[in-house]
C-alpha cells in the first residue's frame, strides 16, 4: 500500500509531467542565429552520447565554427569531423589527444563531453591556455575536483558554463523564483527523484578496449585497469575509477533542480546514504539502489535513485519541494504549485533560454553573472551526488532495522522511516528481500560546508580526491 505522503508526491509530480502541453514545455528558447561577426572557434573533446549535441548546437549557430573533434577513441573523433565538415563545408581536425587541442592558440572554446574522470582535467588545462568552457554534469569525479574548475576559472578569468540544461528552461526558472519569493512558504524539505530502468551489464570478463582506442589517453588520471565489463564505452559509469553511479550520471539534474529552488551556495553539514546492487549479479561496482539524506539545517534534501523497474512519473523522475504552504513540483519540462493537500494551485511557467546560446553570449560579454549554469553551482551540484557516494562506500552490510536506526539518530525533516519502508517495498516487488540480500547502510558524515571538508573523518577526506596517473594530474590550488 501507498503511504499518503508517497501518494501525495507521485500524484503531484504526474500532475506537474501532464501539464507539459506543447505550449508549455517549449519553455527554452530556440538557438538563436547569430551574426557571423566575432565568430568563436570551438572544439568538442568527446564524441560519445553527449558529444554530438554539442557539436549539433555550436554547428547550429552563425557564430561558431567547429574546428576540431577530440576521443580517445579515433574512430569517433574522425566520423564527427567528417560530418560536421560537410555540414559547415570546411575540414574539420580529428585528434586523438586532448593536450592538441589544449595547446591549439587558436581555438577560443572548448566543449567537454568526456568520461567523468578527464572532466576537471581537460576543463583545467583548457582555461590555463586562455580557453572559455562548457562542461558536462557532473563537473567532477570527486569534490576537490570541483573545487579546483572553479578556482582555475576565477584565477585565470574563463566562462564556465555546465551542462545542467535544466536551468535554462522557463518552467524551472519560474519555479526557483516562485520559491525564492517566499511563496511556498518555510521550506523544510526537498527530493530528487529518478526512477531509470538499467539492466545487469553483463558477468566479469576479460575485456579489452576496442583497436580504435588509445587505452592511455582514454585512461587518462585514472588507473589502466584491466577492463573486465563486456561494453567498453558507457559502461565505465558504473565503476568508481571512472564513474559516480547513476546518483552522479542522472540524478545530478534533478540536484541542480533541488539547489536551483532553494537557493543553497554551500554543501550541505552532513550526509548519510544506504543502498546496493540488487536484482542481479555483474561486473559493476555502484548501487543501482541509493537514497542519499543531506542535512542544511533547516532543510533536508533527500536524493532517491532506483535501477530496477518502477512506475515512473514522467520519463525518469523530477523534483518536489515541500513548505508551509504546500508543494512545488518540477517534472517533465513543467513546474506547478500545489496546495498542502495536493490540489493544482498554479502552473509555473516563464521565458527560457537556449543553455549553448547563454553560454556563446556570455562569452562574448565576458559576463560570467549571465550564466544560467555557472561552474560554482555545477561543483556544489556534483559535490551533492558525491557526498552521497562516500558515505555509500564507507558503509557495510547490514539487516534493514540498522538502516533505521541510523537515520533515526539525526533529527531532520523527513519522514526517513517512510522513505526506507517504500525503497524496501520496491525492491520486495523486484524479488530482493532485504533479510537475505543486505543493504549497504553508510555513516552520517559530519562535513565542514565552509572547509569542504569532513569533521573528524580521515577516511571520508581521503576520499575527497584521488590518486591520479601521471602526467594525467589535476593541479593542487597552490599549483594553478
Amino acid at each position: 500500500m501507498l503511504t499518503r505522503r508517497q501518494f501525495l508526491e507521485e500524484s503531484i509530480l504526474t500532475a506537474t509531467a501532464a501539464l507539459a502541453a506543447p505550449a508549455l514545455a517549449a519553455s527554452a528558447a530556440e538557438p538563436k542565429k547569430s551574426s557571423a561577426n566575432g565568430r568563436l572557434s570551438v572544439a568538442v573533446i568527446g564524441a560519445g552520447i553527449r558529444g554530438p549535441a554539442h557539436i549539433g548546437a555550436f554547428a547550429g549557430r552563425g557564430d561558431c565554427d567547429v574546428v576540431a573533434i577530440c576521443d580517445a577513441d579515433i574512430s569517433r573523433a574522425r566520423r564527427h569531423a567528417d560530418g560536421v565538415g560537410k555540414r559547415q563545408d570546411r575540414k574539420v581536425a580529428a585528434y586523438q589527444d586532448l593536450r592538441k587541442i589544449i595547446d591549439d592558440k587558436l581555438i577560443d572554446v572548448v566543449s567537454i563531453a568526456t568520461c567523468n574522470h578527464w572532466h576537471a582535467p581537460a576543463a583545467i588545462w583548457a582555461m590555463q591556455a586562455g580557453k572559455d568552457v562548457y562542461l558536462e554534469k557532473p563537473v567532477s569525479h570527486n569534490i576537490s575536483e570541483g573545487r579546483r574548475i572553479v578556482q582555475a576559472a576565477r584565477k585565470y578569468g574563463r566562462i564556465c558554463q555546465v551542462g545542467t540544461q535544466y536551468r535554462s528552461d522557463g518552467t524551472c526558472k519560474a519555479a526557483a523564483r516562485f520559491i525564492a519569493e517566499g511563496k511556498l512558504g518555510k521550506v523544510t524539505l526537498a527530493r530528487s527523484i529518478t526512477y531509470k530502468r538499467r539492466r545487469s551489464i553483463g558477468p566479469v570478463v576479460k575485456g579489452k578496449p576496442p583497436a580504435s582506442v588509445d587505452y592511455n589517453l582514454w585512461a587518462g588520471p585514472a588507473p589502466m585497469s584491466p577492463i573486465t565489463r563486456q561494453r567498453f564505452h558507457y559502461d565505465w559509469h558504473w565503476f568508481w575509477e571512472t564513474g559516480n553511479g547513476d546518483i552522479g550520471n542522472s540524478d545530478v539534474h534533478r540536484a541542480d533542480l533541488v539547489r536551483f529552488g532553494l537557493g543553497v551556495g554551500k554543501l550541505p553539514r552532513a550526509t548519510m546514504c544506504y543502498g546496493g546492487r540488487f536484482g542481479y549479479a555483474d561486473s559493476a561496482q555502484t548501487p543501482n539502489t541509493q537514497v542519499a539524506v543531506h542535512d542544511f539545517g533547516g532543510v533536508t534534501f533527500v536524493q532517491e535513485i532506483r535501477g530496477l523497474e518502477t512506475a515512473k512519473f514522467h520519463r525518469h523522475g523530477g523534483a518536489i519541494f515541500t513548505g508551509s504552504e504546500g508543494h512545488v513540483g518540477m517534472a517533465g519540462g513543467s513546474s506547478a504549485f500545489f496546495d498542502p493537500k495536493g490540489k493544482l494551485v498554479e502552473r509555473l511557467s516563464g521565458p527560457g533560454d537556449d543553455h549553448f546560446g547563454n553560454f556563446v553570449e556570455a562569452v562574448h560579454s565576458r559576463r560570467r553573472d549571465r550564466l544560467n549554469a555557472e561552474i560554482l553551482g555545477g561543483h556544489l551540484s556534483a559535490g551533492l551526488c558525491h557526498l552521497g557516494n562516500i558515505s555509500y562506500r564507507l558503509g557495510r552490510q547490514a539487516a534493514p532495522g540498522e538502516a533505521i536506526d541510523q537515520l533515526a539518530s539525526y533529527k531532520l525533516f523527513d519522514d526517513t522511516r517512510d522513505t526506507f519502508e517504500r525503497t524496501k517495498k520496491h525492491l520486495a516487488d523486484n524479488g530482493v528481500d532485504l533479510q537475505k540480500t543486505r543493504l549497504t547502510v553508510g555513516p552520517w558524515l559530519r562535513f565542514d560546508p565552509d572547509r569542504e571538508r569532513f569533521v573528524g573523518n580521515a577516511a571520508a577526506d581521503a576520499m575527497l580526491t584521488r590518486e591520479y596517473r601521471k602526467p594525467f594530474v589535476v593541479p593542487t590550488e597552490s599549483e594553478l
